[in-house]
């Protein structure tokens, strides 16, 4: 079940959609202001905020800001101001959709529905799985069954991309060009050391994927399912 955190200093309306939200099947955490708000994201997980622009301490804007910092989730901002300056204000700020108060309280919901669904494919999309070895590139770690390994960022990226496409041979230049870019001002051996490093971490760690050499093309990953 997933849960929605409301920050609106107005009781009533934190009331209101939390009846809404959780008959629709929601588990609701309420805060009354910004400061609120991020105690509660401290210490429990959220998947979407619901947030008003206009509160004492920490307005809508400043929240969604630290809200973005710190936790992958999508925002909702309301506010009782249509202007295209508050609109853009909003947006700048990290928020992913904006509702205009008075608002249904359904059209709410389809929206965090929809948002929810798109966050869920964004998420799914960003982990590769091979057995017992989850590559999560949302918190760039690597999982083998109870143990997280953390990599060299450019360590983490070229295993990522092999394995986000198994049994497809690339070439240096292709590495390169994908991990480095094109700018890049190194040779062929930068990818021979960090393929040489990604061996030596993992040979003795798993046989759920290999990394192949394919002599006078490149690499490639071979991975086991099921």
């Amino acid at each position: 079940m997933k849960n929605i955190l409301i920050v609106d200093d107005d009781i009533h309306i934190l009331h209101l959609l939390n009846i809404h939200l959780s008959e629709a099947g929601f588990n609701v955490s309420q805060a009354k202001d910004g400061t609120e708000a991020i105690g509660i994201l401290n210490r429990q997980a959220c998947d979407l905020a619901v947030v008003d622009v206009m509160m004492p301490f920490m307005d809508g804007y400043a929240l969604t800001k630290e809200i973005r910092e710190k936790y992958d989730i999508p925002v909702i901002l309301l506010t009782a101001k249509s202007q295209i300056e508050d609109k853009e204000l909003g947006f700048k700020s990290g928020t992913d959709d904006y509702l205009v108060k008075p608002f249904e309280p359904k059209e709410l919901i389809f929206r965090i529905q929809a948002l929810l669904r798109r966050y869920d494919k964004q998420v799914e999309g960003s982990l590769v799985h091979f057995r017992n070895t989850t590559i999560n590139k949302n918190n760039y770690e690597v999982h083998i069954g109870e143990r997280t390994i953390l990599l060299p960022l450019k360590e983490f990226e070229l295993l990522y991309f092999l394995a986000s496409h198994p049994m497809q041979v690339f070439s240096r230049d292709h590495l390169i060009e994908q991990i480095w870019g094109i700018d890049f001002e190194g040779d062929e051996r930068t990818v021979d050391v960090h393929i040489k490093r990604l061996r030596q971490r993992f040979s003795k760690l798993t046989d759920d994927f290999q990394i192949k050499t394919v002599r006078g093309v490149g690499y490639l990953l071979e991975a086991k399912q099921g």
